[in-house]
């Protein structure tokens, strides 16, 4: 599999300040941090007041126990409501207007999902919601059962068999299901031509803040004029995947959770956290079992733009602090930025010399 220098994309450096690269022993970030946003109430939710939205959305449950998630996210108010019959639920509210529209958005896929995980089409579970409660203040909470297993550790992925393989198989089931399932929930549908354009527009946007290494600018112009490298078909794809999102349980694929991003678009861009987090033997096996579960097999460069969609993440994330006028976001992507810029020139250094 071809190797492409990556960053830990929270921190942009591995043991000592240096860029990370893929097979390091420091486990990355997955994504850049997401800031929080507007709320809707003044401070968060507290879990006994989740645990009564819980118990209006779902008649008869009742709360016995109520705890804060292990992994809290900004976007939502979360909680988990074990019942009387020890039976545990997770309710989510959104803290802003924004978490609250990415939540309608999510049922409505959720919704056509449920079919495809029933039959086996799916091989893992998706949160069902069994109820909600509308909010004062606008919107609504919802309930749902908690999907057991434990959130995955990339840096743990083992190569072979098991996990790796697991999960590239889940992954090519999501991307072979049917994209009418999004353009009926109103979602957005990209043709290949059009998301290479979206890409190239945030890099033209990332290039007029002048805040990116010209080096690293002509390296992404140049893979995005590469138009063979852009010739794929647009698949459904989760569009947020991260570590915490895919749950495990007994080895295998247990659930995959926040499904509020859901497009149908390029499916490198839900590939892009594991080749940049896993170790490349770990990787070669998930991509080796994603392929043979896939049956389109003619997309030699998709391997490529999942790498690269890791890279273009960090303009995203500059481009975040610039429009927000968030400077710490600003100077945290540009540390990024330079650190990934350095790290190709060195190699492309190296590079020129061995064949010198």
């Amino acid at each position: 599999m071809e190797r492409w220098p990556v960053v830990d994309r929270c921190r942009g450096r591995g043991p000592g300040g240096r860029v990370r690269t893929k097979g390091t022993d420091t486990p990355p970030c997955d994504r850049p941090r997401r800031a929080a946003r507007p709320t809707l109430v003044d401070v968060p939710r507290s879990p006994l007041a989740l645990a009564a939205l819980a118990t209006v959305a779902v008649p008869g449950l009742d709360a016995y126990d109520v705890r804060r998630p292990a992994q809290p996210g900004t976007d939502y108010d979360v909680a988990v409501v074990i019942d009387a019959h020890r039976r545990r639920w997770v309710v989510r509210a959104p803290a802003g207007a924004a978490a609250g529209a990415a939540l309608e958005a999510e049922v409505e896929v959720l919704d056509a999902l449920a079919e495809h995980t029933a039959s086996g089409a799916l091989p893992f579970a998706v949160p069902q919601p069994v109820g909600f409660a509308h909010l004062p203040e606008g919107g609504r909470a919802a309930v749902h059962a908690e999907i057991p297993g434990t959130p995955l550790r990339v840096d743990a992925l083992q190569p072979g068999p098991g996990l790796a393989a697991d999960l590239g198989r889940a992954l090519a089931a999501l991307h072979e299901l049917p994209t009418s399932l999004v353009e009926n929930a109103g979602l957005p549908v990209y043709e290949a031509t059009e998301y290479r354009q979206r890409r190239q527009a945030e890099v033209d946007e990332a290039a007029r803040t002048g805040k990116v290494p010209p080096a690293l600018l002509r390296r992404w112009e140049e893979l995005l004029e590469d138009v063979a490298m852009w010739r794929f078909r647009p698949t459904v794809v989760h569009g947020d995947l991260t570590a915490e999102r895919v749950l495990v349980a007994d080895g295998r694929v247990s659930g995959i959770l926040g499904w509020g991003d859901t497009v149908v678009a390029d499916p490198a861009d839900d590939l892009s956290w594991l080749l940049v987090a896993a170790s490349p033997e770990a990787a070669d096996s998930v991509m080796e079992a994603y392929q043979l579960r896939r049956t389109e097999l003619t997309d030699p460069h998709l391997q490529r733009r999942a790498l690269l969609a890791g890279e273009l993440a960090l303009a995203r994330w500059l481009l975040y602090g610039v429009r927000s006028g968030n400077t710490e976001v600003v100077e945290d992507a540009v540390a990024m930025l330079e650190d990934l810029d350095e790290h190709t020139r060195s190699l492309d250094a190296e590079s020129s010399a061995t064949y010198a």
